[in-house]
């Protein structure tokens, strides 16, 4: 398929470290860089990293697009993101040396892509990536001809060449002489590449039959195979926290009853809450662990990450009211609220993996070092108690990384958790009380020292999308945890991207808000995320203004990316011509798919609305990726999740009472304490929202309190059971949908 034999890059190690010094940061004795380039003017953290490399960087647009068709030069297309290792290895190794940055001026035009402010240019040549070399990753480096139609790339390369991938000052010179001498062949198999990649990103219209429950056990007799019986989670090393499949195994224990599912989660759920994977200080959790037992990360932390995985765990204290599943997600909840979130609410998008080993040497980084410890570092932070401490964390003398190819945690601890309170207390002779407090006492003062260290870099600006699953998060834990300042969080971050980055005549969204502007169109995973994000705040707050907001944004986004002719959204609008394809998909990565949330929404409105051509958006949805799910069902779990709830006859909880009302409240935080994956819950107000309520949904409006007090309406399809304002009564109407234990 590629018009020449050359090796792509990948095949690196995730655990190398990077110290060497940057050209970029070198400034002339007047104080001025060396070099600035056009990425200077950029506010994307990603694109200002590279705003001083020796490489004249433009921006994804026509200025570079032109300049490549006027002097019919390939453009030299390099895509990654803030926080990236590997990004960070190459722009110090290759972009910032003088010598690289001539062999790509000369012969190429640079352009830098920030691909978490543009998801939809990087699936496009990821896709290509993907297609020519079975791999993917960042740093991405396509080249592209003047058209954009890529002809060659792959992820990282090294400066000089190194472990079988051929180096930059090799390769540059390399993809030139083809260029030169072999032009129209690489156009032609660029033109073949890119008809192919639009047949396999644009599924043609099915008529297959809906999706039925047998798909549901297929995807998790796959899962169980797929387990990994001694260090949960799936697969091996390097291991993600796929919290998608296991937002899919706790409706299949509730569909099915299945004690297997049930186990898979909650033990991969335990394992990463004891693992290095989880900040055990500082809270949150890493991006993924580069081995099999969620002991050694990879150190970035990510919005995304984040508030999927509290949902799990949120998920996980409903079906058990176990105190760890509701502690671990506080503790990411409260990492957000402390180190991500802005002065208005707006949630920022990420930590970096690498930051200084030694603050008067700010240019010398390495991977983790923030986060890992010294036996010396820590006796001399918490002194006697360290004892304790490090039979607790893990910690080893000479340091407990025991697979360390580069030497790069030499004499390190990752803390971790290698033994429980009570095997704590009895070694060192402590009631089980006094041992927690001698332990939080050493983990504060642990992170008062770490607070000194140089911290890592933070990617401070914000995404709708990430923001929307954060949303939904926050919201659901006010009432499961029976804390509002996670509510109040909640509603000030949905407030935000409202007032900053919803326009309120069109009601479409920009994508990314930084230095006080909103940028970039916003994708379909925009619209998707945004609107889960304002349903869940619907139903914790009860506040009507979010469900009418959720319908307004639902709105625009059928009218821009719904594909009436096969079902489905596009992943963009189709307005940007310099866009070589319109991408529909469903499977389900770091971050959910935008079909798979949106056909979730559908139905959670169809319910709310009694609106059936919602539903039948969303059954044309789950049927346009038909052929996928029945492929590959475990790579779309957050798509079968839809399927499961389309399946299900929902639960319609509808409340009669005053929003603020202690009674009304009480029946909320009781209708929270149950594990219920397909219901939804209404508030019959007696004032506005019951009105909006009843116009869509007539017998809404009969429902009343009674005696004065509030009010439980437990229905299927608007069809109710007898109304009670007895708590007791109402948590007993709760269970009966319920497989698993009732809150104590």
């Amino acid at each position: 398929m590629l018009p020449f034999g050359l090796m792509v890059g990948g095949g690196f190690d995730f655990s190398q470290r990077c110290t060497s010094r940057s050209y970029a940061d070198e400034k002339t004795a007047s104080g001025d860089y060396k070099y600035t380039n056009r990425l200077a003017k950029e506010r994307s953290p990603y694109l200002q990293q590279h705003a001083h490399n020796p490489v004249d960087w433009y921006p994804w647009g026509q200025e570079a697009f032109e300049k490549a068709r006027k002097e019919n030069k390939p453009i030299f297309l390099s895509i990654g993101y803030s926080t990236c290792h590997w990004c960070h290895v190459m722009e110090r190794e290759s972009f910032s040396d003088p010598e690289i940055a001539r062999l790509i001026n000369d012969n190429f035009v640079p352009v830098k892509v920030d691909r978490e402010e543009r998801p939809d240019i990087d699936a496009i040549y990821m896709n290509f990536i993907q297609a020519t070399t079975g791999s993917g990753g960042w740093p991405m480096t396509v080249f592209l001809t003047p058209g954009l139609k890529p002809f060659f790339g792959g992820t990282y390369f090294p400066p000089e060449e190194k472990d079988d991938m051929p180096g930059m000052k090799t390769l540059l010179p390399k993809v030139h002489d083809v260029w030169l001498k072999d032009q129209a062949n690489i156009l032609s198999s660029a033109d073949r590449v890119t008809a192919m990649l639009k047949q396999a990103t644009s599924p043609a219209p099915d008529a297959a039959q809906p999706i039925g429950p047998a798909v549901l056990a297929q995807a998790c007799g796959k899962l169980k195979v797929d387990f990994d019986k001694q260090h949960a989670g799936f697969g091996t090393a390097p291991k993600f926290p796929c919290p998608a499949r296991l937002n899919f195994l706790l409706h299949e224990q509730h569909r099915a009853a299945d004690p297997a599912a049930l186990d898979m989660a909650l033990r991969t759920l335990r394992a990463m809450a004891d693992g290095g994977i989880h900040d055990q200080l500082g809270g949150g959790f890493h991006r993924y662990s580069t081995d099999a037992r969620w002991f050694l990360p990879h150190f970035e932390k990510m919005l995304y990450d984040q508030a999927q995985l509290a949902n799990s765990y949120l998920d996980a204290y409903q079906i058990t009211h176990e105190a760890i599943y509701a502690d671990t997600a506080r503790d990411i909840l409260d990492y957000v609220l402390r180190d991500m979130t802005g002065p208005d609410g707006e949630f920022y998008s990420a930590e970096d993996a690498d930051s200084a080993v030694d603050p008067k040497e700010p240019d010398k980084k390495a991977e983790g070092a923030f986060y890992v410890w010294t036996a010396d570092q820590i006796r001399a932070a918490i002194g006697q108690p360290a004892a304790a401490f490090s039979f607790r964390y893990g910690v080893l003398e000479g340091g407990n990384v025991d697979r360390d190819p580069r030497n790069e945690f030499a004499k390190k601890n990752v803390l971790w958790i290698a033994h429980s309170i009570d095997e704590t207390a009895a070694k060192f002779g402590k009631t089980r009380p006094e041992t927690e407090r001698l332990l939080a006492d050493a983990r504060a003062k642990l992170v008062a020292v770490r607070s000194r260290r140089p911290r890592p870099l933070r990617d401070d600006k914000t995404l709708v999308s990430w923001n929307g699953l954060m949303v939904s998060a926050f919201a659901r834990a006010g009432p499961i945890l029976g804390d509002d300042r996670y509510l109040r969080q909640a509603i000030q971050s949905a407030a935000f991207i409202q007032d900053r980055l919803l326009d309120d005549k069109t009601k479409t969204l920009s994508r990314r808000w930084r230095d006080g502007h909103g940028e970039v169109d916003g994708l379909l995973e925009d619209y998707a995320f945004y609107v889960q994000g304002l349903l869940d705040l619907y139903e914790s707050s009860l506040d009507i203004r979010w469900l009418t907001l959720a319908l307004d944004v639902q709105k625009t986004q059928d009218q821009l990316f719904w594909d009436p002719a096969g079902g489905g959204y596009f992943s963009t609008t189709g307005n940007d011509a310099s866009l070589l394809l319109r991408i529909k998909d469903a499977e389900d990565n770091a971050e959910p798919s935008g079909n798979s949330i949106a056909a979730l929404n559908l139905l959670r409105l169809s319910q709310m609305t009694d609106d059936r051509d919602l539903r039948t958006k969303a059954e044309q949805t789950i049927r346009a990726f038909g052929p996928l799910i029945e492929r590959a069902p475990t790579a779309v779990p957050q798509m079968l999740v839809a399927v499961d709830f389309s399946l299900s006859n929902p639960m319609q909880i509808v409340l009669a009472g005053k929003i603020d009302g202690p009674d009304t409240r009480a029946m909320l935080k009781a209708a929270y304490g149950h594990y219920l994956p397909n219901r939804i819950i209404l508030l019959a107000d007696g004032g506005e929202g019951q009105r909006f309520l009843a116009s869509r949904v007539p017998s809404i409006a009969e429902l009343k309190m009674i005696d004065g007090r509030a009010t439980a309406y437990v229905c299927e399809h608007f069809a109710c059971q007898l109304p009670t304002n007895d708590l007791r009564k109402f948590e007993s109407m709760l269970s009966s949908g319920v497989t698993t234990k009732p809150p104590p």
